[in-house]
């Protein structure tokens, strides 16, 4: 499999094979991380990491990440840049594409990582747009997969605003790698047609299934993944949060839908979550409008089910395949 000089903006430009290979890649680099086996492949390359939106998890698994793999890491965090601003992407592009070997963005709109693609010469990862997370879907599956030792015919359910990027690249995913996609939330908050049918058409080829309900019940019932995400994403107004709670409350995942899911089911969540009063936005929003968990009860959070910090460790090894299979490799 040859995925070297390739892009990786969305899991749609993926075929299942070449997935697989990357799932299969990230084992083998997970395997060697926790056996202390050193794997500096890329040594003398360079990355430039350009972040509009702020993160824990993509910018710790892309820098080490990088630096497993023996590279020069670079993070430009939203003040850093001139991207946009004094400058167009298209130059920012050609720029740090003289300058390093892989340029990974994290931010608004799917149309900058693409143009960044278009321009930069050397591979582009998308870390998060408003549109598509495809690092995250990696170690979804990858944490799915260490499950139940097989994606073929899992049935994974969306619960909640199934039109944010995470919810929108596990329709994706899912469609790739023969899996029962379920989006569960209020009709409002539906994905939009024309990429459930982009799904459904590519369904039809790998034996997946995409549907949507209202239904809680009839959506978890049979249920091995529940899955979840916070119900307002980053960058949107303050102001959204009581109409989203309004809409989202009767589509928080608690202990009633985790029992009527399969009896080995698992918990799954992009992170971060409110699902106590740790947090600042957490207690904000208690003292609004008393809710003290929100798209996830703590029970479900921190239970025997819940996988959300095996998927958070798993971002770092797919994020390592991607980048490792996009770039031209050294010798091992």
């Amino acid at each position: 499999m040859n995925l070297k000089g390739r892009n990786f903006l969305t899991l749609l430009d993926y075929t299942p094979e070449e997935i697989r290979y990357l799932l299969d890649l990230a084992k083998d680099f997970k395997e060697k991380k926790h056996n202390g086996i050193e794997h500096k492949y890329l040594s003398g390359k360079n990355i430039v990491l350009l972040f509009e939106k702020t993160s824990t998890r993509t910018r710790c698994a892309f820098e080490v990440a990088g630096l497993d793999l023996g590279m020069g890491v670079t993070y430009l965090d939203p003040g850093s840049s001139q991207m946009g601003k004094k400058e167009s992407i298209e130059d920012t592009a050609k720029v740090l594409g003289r300058m390093y070997d892989g340029i990974e963005y994290r931010g608004y709109d799917q149309k900058i990582v693409e143009t960044l693609a278009d321009n930069a010469g050397v591979p582009v990862w998308n870390g998060l747009t408003t549109e598509f997370h495809p690092t995250q879907m990696l170690a979804d599956v990858m944490t799915i997969e260490e499950n139940f030792g097989h994606l073929d015919g899992i049935k994974l359910v969306f619960m909640g605003d199934a039109r944010n990027n995470v919810a929108n690249s596990l329709m994706v995913v899912c469609a790739k790698m023969g899996m029962h996609f379920v989006s569960c939330g209020p009709k409002e908050l539906w994905p939009n047609d024309e990429l459930v049918s982009k799904c459904q058409k590519i369904a039809e080829d790998t034996g997946a299934t995409i549907s949507m309900t209202t239904d809680v019940n009839e959506a978890t019932s049979g249920a091995d993944a529940i899955y979840t995400d916070v119900w307002v994403s980053m960058g949107e107004a303050d102001d959204v949060w009581k109409e989203r709670i309004n809409l989202l409350k009767p589509y928080q995942v608690n202990s009633d839908v985790m029992k009527n899911a399969n009896d080995d089911a698992i918990f799954l969540h992009c992170l971060p979550s409110f699902h106590d009063l740790n947090t600042t936005i957490g207690k904000e929003i208690y003292e609004k409008y008393g809710l003290r968990e929100m798209e996830v009860t703590d029970e479900v959070f921190t239970s025997s089910c819940s996988k959300v910090f095996d998927e958070a460790e798993n971002r770092l090894h797919t994020i390592k395949a991607v980048i490792y299979a996009t770039m031209e490799v050294g010798d091992e």
